[in-house]
């Protein structure tokens, strides 16, 4: 198994069906000790909750000790490099370095100056390998053999890390991913696409709604969100009765995104994918620290 994860492409498909098997055993409490006396540092330079939270108690979880460093207040703001500062952190003899970084690339940038595993906790609009994972475990658990199921993954997929991850993963493990945007949202692609969420509704499995990326969007698309979610809100109108799973990465913006009603709904899985990504997350640190 690689020492990093980066992106999916990191992970080979057995890889991946071991961590999800673990993951299932992590699923009913109590935890083994499996990670005491390690030390897992976690380094932000973007804003996160469910992420990093989900790390740390993933950590905690297992025994490990969780060092978060805050990034506002750090040697960052007074000028260090990232390479310093991973120097820094290495010299700490953490077993493992999650980051999160704003520019595409820093995470694999850190990786070569560490000696612990380095994950990647979302980097730009390129990656977030966990929360693919995450997402693939939940379908998983729900479809069993996700091979030949279709999922439409819609909203601001250009600007998405979220979508990039599950695009690669979920293609790989057999689906077909169908993407849903307005044309300005859409990434050149070679997969199937739409405008309309009606046109695919009928015949997808699971819908991936995202939230939209205002903040990586350098002019305004949309007159509104709400004129935004007027079209691709994802409704108790749209999926009617259907045998259809809802997922978003979070967080959600309600009646915009997915109204109330669906978030309320059964078919709706945001929570039970968060509770997933605090598994899916331990199986992570401790197949890349104990190998």
């Amino acid at each position: 198994m690689s020492k990093h994860l980066i992106t999916t492409k990191d992970l080979k498909k057995e890889e991946i069906e071991d961590i999800f098997n673990l993951a299932t055993q992590f699923l009913q409490p109590p935890y083994e000790k499996l990670l005491q006396d390690k030390l897992i540092i976690t380094i932000f330079f973007e804003n996160s909750t469910r992420t990093r939270s989900s790390f740390e108690v993933a950590a905690k979880n297992l025994g490990a000790q969780v060092v978060n460093l805050d990034v506002t207040r750090s040697s960052t703001k007074k000028g260090e490099t990232l390479f310093d500062t991973a120097a820094n952190l290495d010299a700490m003899g953490p077993n493992a370095i999650v980051v999160r970084h704003k520019h595409a690339g820093a995470p694999a940038l850190l990786a070569r100056h560490v000696s612990c595993s380095l994950i990647n906790g979302g980097d730009g609009a390129h990656a977030h390998p966990t929360q693919a994972l995450l997402d693939l475990f939940t379908l998983k658990q729900h479809l069993g053999n996700v091979q030949g199921k279709k999922i439409a993954i819609v909203g601001d997929i250009k600007n998405s890390r979220v979508a990039n991850s599950n695009i690669e993963l979920l293609t790989r493990f057999g689906m077909e991913v169908i993407l849903v945007a307005p044309p300005h949202f859409l990434p050149p692609t070679s997969l199937r696409t739409s405008s309309s969420l009606q046109e695919v509704i009928d015949e997808v499995d699971a819908i991936m709604s995202l939230r939209t990326q205002t903040e990586r969007h350098k002019y305004p698309i949309y007159a509104s969100l709400r004129d935004y979610g007027s079209d691709f809100c994802i409704t108790k109108d749209l999926i009617g009765d259907r045998d259809i799973l809802i997922l978003h990465p979070g967080p959600v913006h309600r009646n915009i995104d997915i109204s109330d009603e669906v978030l309320a709904d059964p078919r709706c899985k945001v929570l039970e994918q968060v509770r997933n990504g605090v598994v899916v997350r331990m199986a992570i640190l401790v197949k890349l620290i104990h190998g």
